[in-house]
């Protein structure tokens, strides 16, 4: 791994002039925040270094592309949070990175010092997501509310099910498709599987779906077969383990989807309690989702954005 980040800088030195030797050259400007060259080189090792993605000239103005529109997302939030009185301890951040890294922190600050990477920067960034995600749980969750009669109506038809249920570990990316026409959803559709194809899923997750899932590579866990829906069920119990879906359309979204694992669980030794609280976690993500993607946008198309 270490052979191909040397390989990337190399790459790096001598590809555009988005690579100046002048690490601290602004190469975005959002309102007065600023975007430099080693922010973004910083980021681009970032994504390889966690996706084991090969590095070839033809994947190169991908990954530079990735990396730049994942800065720009963040420093949208970043600005968005300093009007908010959110904090966040070392604990908790701590707590947070090593969760999405599947890492030790002292074992991941030594894989980052060894590939010549800024751990602070990375620290920062997942400090901004996660304030992000606590703004999102604070303006919102007054206005989630799952209807009881609901979850247990979903509890009732697992329970009642004889036969042993699938559940399905999947992981997903999801893209606003918000004013777009179809020309353009066709294009961005075609974008999207070749980044898949080229960059790998987790890192497309990481860097392009709107979704939270986004902060753990898109995974979303163990989902019972119950609490999918006919559409959905019938496109997962169709793939094959490690396979990527076919895309699918929804909500004025791109959603692709991942199957890492399957299995069978017995229905009569189902905690009700653990199986309800699956159920309405679900059904809360997915409407704290939507409300972060729309938040986004709106704060985006209002944002001033500069390319320098």
């Amino acid at each position: 791994m270490k052979f191909i980040l040397i390989l990337l800088f190399l790459l790096l030195n001598s590809f555009s002039s988005l690579f100046s030797e002048i690490n601290d050259k602004i190469l975005i400007k959002v309102e007065n925040n600023i975007i430099t060259n080693y922010e973004f080189k910083n980021k681009i090792l970032r994504l390889l270094m966690f996706s084991n993605t090969e590095v070839t000239q033809e994947n190169i103005n991908l990954i530079k592309k990735s990396a730049l529109d994942s800065l720009l997302m963040s420093e949208i939030k970043k600005i968005e949070l300093s009007k908010y009185p959110i904090k966040i301890d070392q604990k908790q951040l701590d707590s947070y990175i090593s969760k999405i890294s599947v890492s030790n922190i002292n074992e991941l600050k030594k894989r980052f010092n060894q590939n010549n990477i800024d751990y602070d920067l990375y620290a920062e960034e997942m400090e901004t997501e996660l304030m992000w995600q606590n703004l999102i749980y604070s303006k919102y969750s007054n206005k989630i509310n799952i209807d009881e009669s609901i979850l247990n109506a979903e509890i009732k038809k697992v329970l009642d099910n004889q036969e042993k249920i699938k559940e399905f570990n999947l992981s997903e990316i999801e893209i606003s498709l918000e004013s777009l026409d179809e020309n353009l959803i066709k294009k961005k559709t075609f974008e999207i599987k070749e980044k898949i194809d080229n960059q790998g899923f987790e890192k497309v997750a990481m860097t392009h779906s709107v979704s939270l899932s986004s902060s753990s590579k898109g995974n979303l866990g163990w989902i019972n077969s119950e609490s999918l829906s006919k559409e959905i069920l019938d496109i997962v119990k169709e793939m094959a383990i490690g396979s990527v879906s076919e895309p699918i359309i929804k909500q004025n979204n791109l959603i692709f989807l991942k199957l890492n694992e399957k299995r069978f669980t017995d229905p009569k030794v189902i905690n009700k309690k653990i199986l309800k609280e699956r159920i309405l976690n679900k059904k809360k993500n997915e409407l704290f989702n939507l409300y972060s993607r729309s938040y986004l946008s709106k704060l985006k198309n209002n944002s001033l954005i500069e390319y320098k």
